[in-house]
């Protein structure tokens, strides 16, 4: 066991966990100023219901026993993790991986804002970590998972995380509707600030979700930390210049999704690549995500809070790029890209690693949403919504008149 290695991946815990309540704060700024408490409500919720899931038997279905698509429970309850993976104690691992478990449900959040019940939200996550979340992480980081022996790479969850949420938040939107007034009414956010604050969370949380992936204190953490930078700022200089361009303005906001748009692109690839490929892929993902906000209007779905631009395309991206740009001077964990003469053997992993878990979260979710739409429903009432989540799902108010 390394003291050092065991640090970092603890102090990386901390800086991911932290991340939730940014989320919470980026996406509370967004929404109007009735319903910003029901938004961290959900957000900081997913720190309570999930974690006990994961220790229950989330780690041992994604981590335990021997299985291509699902362990076992061999772990239940942490049993059996007073060991060592590696160079760091299985307890830091395990510790590390549930802030990712986490986060990731708390993402579909700012597709479902401001009609999405309370006590439909708590099932919905629930039951999404055991049938989605955990599966989805054994296959992409588990060595028996079968995404994982097929050859694909995912750093820290361009597709367990970005790609799994944001497909997930899809088909949700498509179960639960459209806000009272979507279309036919402005809907800004109530608080810029609020989300600009988070965003400056994210990006230092990001630093440990990415970094730490290196699962030690080494040269590969440093290239991610690195990397996680760059493609931040350069995601933001993309959706900047094309929004300047395309609407007339550089908005706040748009910095601060253009950033979170770098930092999803950046995910899958941080400890696979280096020199300017952090530069391109997080300008690349700027431009393409800030553009992919036209399919809400086409296709006349309500993602409230762009959850699928950034989220599920700039995962795609990410995910998909790292078969071009993987540079096995960068990890020799890795292998090379395309562009680094490996051949497109890695880009078609991607590619299939990519849709596979698009369609089996896509599914299963919509499955899911379905189901608990029909029995105690997804939706609150009209008045509800009206009157905001603050009130109408925990009785309490944001601000006092």
């Amino acid at each position: 066991m390394d003291t050092g290695d065991t640090a970092w991946v603890l102090i990386s815990a901390a800086l991911v966990l932290f991340m939730t309540p940014g989320l919470a704060f980026f996406y509370g700024g967004m929404v109007r100023s009735r319903h910003v408490l029901g938004m961290l409500m959900q957000n900081i919720f997913s720190m309570g219901i999930i974690s006990v899931l994961w220790s229950a038997v989330g780690y041992s279905l994604a981590f335990g026993g021997e299985g291509s698509l699902i362990g076992d429970f061999s772990h239940a309850f942490l049993a059996d993790t007073s060991g060592v993976s590696g160079t760091i104690p299985t307890l830091a691992f395990v510790a590390f991986q549930m802030m990712f478990a986490v986060i990731t449900p708390a993402l579909i959040t700012g597709a479902t804002a401001d009609r999405l019940k309370f006590g439909a939200y708590a099932v919905l996550i629930s039951v999404w970590a055991l049938l989605v979340y955990f599966p989805v992480a054994r296959w992409v980081w588990n060595e028996n998972g079968w995404i994982f022996s097929m050859g694909a790479l995912d750093f820290a969850g361009g597709a367990a995380i970005h790609i799994n949420a944001g497909v997930a938040a899809l088909a949700v939107v498509l179960v639960i509707g459209n806000r009272i007034g979507h279309g036919a009414e402005p809907m800004p956010p109530h608080n810029l600030p609020y989300t600009v604050l988070g965003t400056g969370i994210l990006w230092f949380g990001w630093i440990g979700f990415n970094a730490g992936s290196a699962l030690a204190a080494s040269g590969v953490a440093a290239q991610a930390v690195v990397n996680t930078h760059i493609a931040a700022a350069s995601g933001m200089l993309g959706w900047l210049l094309i929004e300047r361009r395309i609407a007339g303005h550089a908005t706040t906001l748009g910095a601060a999704s253009g950033a979170v748009a770098g930092l999803v692109a950046i995910t899958p690839c941080a400890g696979f690549v280096g020199g300017a490929s952090p530069l391109i892929i997080g300008g690349i993902a700027g431009v393409l995500c800030y553009a992919s906000l036209q399919l809400k209007a086409k296709f006349n779905f309500d993602d409230s809070l762009d959850v699928i631009a950034v989220h599920l395309i700039g995962g795609l991206i990410g995910t998909i790029l790292l078969g071009l740009f993987a540079d096995i001077s960068v990890n020799d964990g890795g292998v090379d890209g395309l562009f680094y003469g490996g051949g497109a053997d890695l880009l078609i992993d991607q590619t299939v690693a990519a849709l596979s878990v698009m369609a089996y979260s896509f599914v299963v979710t919509f499955i899911i949403a379905k189901v608990i739409d029909g029995t105690m429903g997804l939706r609150i009432e009209e008045v509800a919504e009206r009157v905001g989540l603050d009130q109408s799902q925990h009785a309490e108010s944001a601000y006092q008149a």
